[in-house]
């Protein structure tokens, strides 16, 4: 008999208001390989945890709540990078349609890659997914990797191949003075978004420095101190090029 499939949990919430449709019971797990500078779950970022659960034992406490979700509600899985748990995922969202949940992924994307055997995994999870968070760190290649440690050629080919398969998504993006609060770089961002047609939803997160203490805690440097919130004026600006909403 094979063994379970156990996912490595960093947290639970069973009450999410902004984490995709309706209310949502989520799950985050550990590990990322990103080092996004302004991260608010760098205590997720390490993949080591002794909290390991099934896809059962996740759905048997989530299903406590279904009550409060509503029409729209489900599970969001968020990290830390869930994608990194592709396998656990895969059992997780299979078992969660089989009892007519509703799933959605919050991911980076920064796994995707189309060779095998992970492309075949993946394709496997959107059978089980009804739709997915995705964040744009940075549209231009090098300021992206500089932002977050890692290219993201990969990262937008898996927008380009969630597009095709018309897997609805809704687009977060994080306004950073001096690295996406940029005029060029939120044209180039819009346009991006514009190329696709599966996209429901865009909104514009500002930047805060509310993850600074996790930062200190775990001894790693933080290296945008001194970089202040964007004003409610760039803010504006960037949600005029950026947000819409066709998920109501």
């Amino acid at each position: 008999m094979a063994e379970e499939i156990k996912g490595r949990i960093h947290s639970i919430e069973s009450f999410g208001a902004v984490d995709g449709p309706g209310i949502r019971f989520l799950v985050f797990l550990k590990g990322c390989n990103m080092r996004c500078m302004y991260c608010h779950n760098v205590d997720t970022w390490d993949p080591n945890t002794d909290n390991l659960k099934t896809a059962d034992e996740i759905l048997e406490m989530a299903e406590r709540y279904r009550n409060y979700w509503g029409e729209k509600g489900g599970i969001t899985v968020s990290g830390g990078e869930p994608l990194l748990q592709i396998d656990f995922l895969i059992d997780l969202f299979k078992k969660a349609k089989e009892r007519g949940i509703h799933t959605n992924i919050d991911t980076a994307g920064q796994p995707f890659t189309k060779e095998q055997p992970w492309f075949s995994k993946f394709e496997e999870l959107m059978k089980y997914t009804d739709m997915l968070m995705l964040d744009i760190k940075h549209i231009d290649p090098e300021v992206h990797k500089k932002l977050t440690g890692v290219p993201n050629a990969n990262i937008q080919e898996m927008f380009r191949y969630l597009d095709e398969i018309n897997k609805p998504i809704w687009i977060r993006h994080v306004l950073v003075p001096g690295y996406t609060d940029v005029d060029e770089y939120l044209e180039k961002t819009r346009d991006f978004i514009h190329s696709l047609h599966n996209v429901r939803r865009v909104e514009v997160l500002p930047y805060h420095s509310l993850g600074v203490h996790k930062f200190k805690e775990l001894g790693i440097p933080y290296k945008l101190e001194g970089v202040e919130s964007p004003t409610s004026e760039r803010v504006r600006h960037a949600k005029e090029l950026l947000e819409f909403n066709l998920d109501k």
